[in-house]
């Protein structure tokens, strides 16, 4: 497994933070993954790679903790070609890994890819390689042999999953400037304490302290509504509301250390949606990814926008091309 150089990683650890998140069942992945069109999209292009090749090699870039792998063992009857998996974050690998015992993982930037030679059939990615800049496109055709592929799924800067995220970043910043976590924080250490004969006092004093970070929570979800921010907002408000009703039935040190992890993973998915907000790419940048990819000598079979059947709007850029 390639370690991230120094330079990385700070980057490294804001995504280790957010995987970790995820794996533990607090702040959630999003950023449109699991919609049924983005779904469909990825069984078709594996259809596609069961018909051109007998046992495709895969690199998937900025892979995350493996939605890819995970759609590609259902159209690949439960066997999983020869795949590769690439992220900055070692969380996110070794979760992965975990999943999908089989898969190999490299833990590396995609700005630098430690892969010589043209040592796979297909690349794929979905809503990673934009965060890198696009010109990291060029190296990912270096890496695909002769008959190869790429295959790309890129936030779209109009689209409906952008917009969504922008929506949770604000919740989420709100969360935060409302202090609910450290408040929350304040007001259980000191009901542990009152519950152990301390001052009631105190206890009172931070239950009207936390009072308005609840009065913010419930504003941001009528605002946003329940299901913002992946259901985030929503969990934590009754999660704690929960807890502090049964205070005495709960072991003081795991509540704390809970909701402190909650605070860090509150923090991380706000840069992973602030980081899904900046990657977005527009018309101009689509075309000039696709002029990037014919100029290393590639034909585009598809170069559009990936449209939520619904409504028609836009939910990503989709990208599929094969070495000329």
């Amino acid at each position: 497994m390639t370690a991230p150089d120094a330079d990385n990683a700070e980057i490294a650890a804001s995504w280790d933070a957010f995987w970790r998140g995820s794996r533990h069942g607090g702040a959630l992945a999003g950023g449109g993954s699991t919609h049924p069109a983005v779904i469909g999209f990825w069984e078709s292009e594996f259809r596609a790679l069961r018909k051109h090749y007998a046992t495709p090699r895969i690199l998937d870039v900025a892979s995350g903790n493996g939605a890819l792998p995970a759609i590609a063992r259902g159209v690949f009857a439960g066997q999983l070609p020869p795949f590769t998996c690439l992220d900055i974050s070692a969380a996110a690998v070794r979760s992965l890994q975990q999943r999908f015992p089989g898969v190999d993982g490299i833990v590396a930037d995609v700005r630098d890819l430690p892969l010589a030679g043209p040592a796979f059939d297909v690349a794929i990615s979905q809503f990673g390689v934009e965060y890198a800049g696009l010109d990291v496109v060029a190296d990912l055709a270096r890496v695909v042999g002769a008959n190869g592929r790429i295959a790309m799924l890129l936030h779209h800067r109009q689209g409906g999953i952008r917009r969504q995220c922008r929506a949770s970043l604000e919740a989420i910043r709100q969360v935060q400037a409302a202090r609910f976590l450290p408040l929350t924080i304040a007001l259980f250490e000191a009901g542990f304490a009152a519950a152990r004969g301390g001052p009631r006092a105190d206890y009172e004093a931070a239950a009207r302290r936390f009072e308005p970070a609840v009065r913010a929570l419930e504003h941001i979800m009528q605002q946003f509504g329940v299901r913002v921010a992946d259901d985030t907002v929503v969990r934590l408000y009754r999660d704690v509301r929960t807890m502090h009703n049964r205070l005495t039935r709960y072991e003081p040190a795991e509540v704390l250390a809970w909701l402190a992890r909650m605070d860090e993973e509150v923090a991380a998915y706000a840069g992973r949606m602030q980081s899904m907000c900046a990657a977005a790419i527009d018309a101009g940048d689509f075309a000039e990814l696709c002029r990037q990819l014919e100029q290393s000598g590639f034909v585009l079979l598809k170069r559009e926008p990936l449209l939520n059947p619904e409504h028609g709007i836009p939910l990503a850029w989709a990208l599929v091309a094969a070495r000329a």
